[in-house]
């Protein structure tokens, strides 16, 4: 069982890795220059440049997985010549770089005066001083100099020869002088929870999509426990009277909820409940972060809708699983031996009947994760696929690879489960 579990683990680690790679191949290179997406057809050729160039997007390849998947401080901490440290700003409860000068921390910015390093008072603020002999020469006797900027960013200033930069605002492009000249976002990489900087919203990826994970984990987790007890009792009772008037009931019902598209049956349900009987809220309407707990009716459509679709598939996987296992030989031997009908179904059909639902209901916990886009938009509900779906349009690479990444990682997960689950419920796979 030991060597079952540990290969199952390497394969999940592997499986992991290489689809983190066809991610970030796929959406930062398949996809073309992404800054024309984020932009606008309409921008130009400098804008682009320039903001391509604040995105770090001018790097190898190889070098921006690394730094999506390790951190970017490693290589700009060499930079800059000083240790770089995270700091959790009081007001916005978000993390800032600094730069560890000494043990004073440390910004710089380059004003019309020359430049000025900002100083972390113990009460959050910023004290500026103009700097003078910091700066470096570099092999075409230019000055130059490596620090961390406001914006989270390890840059490279050189003296007199500050580039136009072109800052994306809520007010569109601005533009602003005395730019680096070379950037490198900072991050500590996926691998430490840090996936980078949501550029819709601008703030991290991880501030963002967190509250965003709940609501679907919480939408998922009460479609979950109400879906697949049912789903696995009706499959059972249709596997065990194979023919009779329950069984055909079953079967219909369910064929017919898992032909009916979830948007057919979201609207339906917010047409009967929502407007005409008016008894549940048409749309989920979150007013507040703890809103779900507030108001639970919020849930009621979207895990309607979900149960509809889900009950009658995994129903339907569960009755032929039976029906197999109901017809093998050992099964005839021991009703033939006298033992009772009820001990038979219970404790031999059953364990073996469910072999292939577990399949089957490990790959929907994935579904209901990552792939409730349409539901989530019917409803206007604000969960992981609705936030995945709103980064694509926007071009958002960030946020649509850690969300991604974070349905792979459940993906996994819920299929190692499934080989664990396997292990108790077949002893030829527990001491292969």
């Amino acid at each position: 069982m030991a060597r079952f579990i540990i290969r199952s683990i390497i394969s999940t680690i592997v499986t992991m890795f290489l689809v983190s790679i066809a991610l970030f191949l796929l959406v930062e290179v398949g996809s073309g220059d992404i800054t024309v997406k984020i932009l606008g057809v309409f921008s130009t050729p400098e804008q682009r440049a320039s903001y391509r160039a604040q995105l770090g997007l001018n790097d190898p390849v190889w070098q921006r997985y690394l730094d999506w998947l390790i951190g970017s401080d490693w290589r700009a901490q060499r930079k800059v010549g000083h240790p770089l440290v995270t700091i959790v700003n009081a007001k916005t409860n978000e993390p800032e770089w600094w730069a560890d000068v000494n043990g004073e921390l440390t910004r710089w910015q380059l004003a019309e005066g020359g430049l000025q390093a900002l100083k972390r008072q113990p009460d959050g603020s910023a004290t500026a001083h103009l700097m003078s002999g910091e700066w470096q020469f570099d092999e075409d006797g230019k000055e130059h100099f490596w620090g961390v900027d406001t914006k989270n960013n390890a840059v490279k200033w050189v003296r007199g020869e500050g580039s136009e930069v072109w800052a994306l605002t809520k007010a569109g492009l601005r533009k602003e002088g005395n730019g680096p000249q070379e950037y490198i976002p900072l991050r500590k990489g996926l691998l430490r929870g840090d996936a980078g900087k949501s550029l819709q919203y601008g703030r991290p990826v991880s501030v963002t999509m967190f509250s965003r994970v709940k609501n679907t984990l919480i939408l998922a987790g009460v479609a979950f426990l109400v879906v697949m007890p049912l789903a696995l009792l009706f499959g059972i009772l249709a596997g065990i009277n194979e023919g009779k008037p329950v069984d055909r009931f079953i079967s219909i019902a369910s064929l017919a909820a898992t032909a009916t598209p979830e948007f057919v049956t979201g609207i339906f349900l917010i047409l009967i409940f929502g407007i005409w009987l008016k008894v549940l809220p048409a749309v989920a309407v979150f007013l507040s972060d703890d809103a779900i707990f507030r108001d639970p009716k919020l849930l009621a459509l979207p895990v309607l809708t979900l149960t509809a679709v889900e009950l009658g598939y995994v129903a339907r996987m569960t009755r032929a699983s039976m029906v197999e296992v109901m017809g093998s030989a050992y099964i005839r031997t021991a009703i033939l031996k006298g033992m009772p009908r009820w001990r038979v179904v219970l404790r031999h059909a059953v364990r073996n009947a469910l072999m292939a639902p577990i399949t089957i209901i490990m790959l929907h916990v994935n579904w209901l994760i990552g792939g409730v886009v349409v539901v989530e938009s019917i409803f206007g509900y604000p969960g992981l696929g609705q936030y995945i779906y709103d980064a694509a349009i926007f071009g958002d690479f960030n946020a649509v690879e850690a969300a991604a990444m974070f349905t792979v990682v459940i993906a996994v997960g819920t299929r190692l489960v499934g080989d664990l689950a396997y292990t108790f419920l077949n002893p030829r796979i527990r001491y292969a």
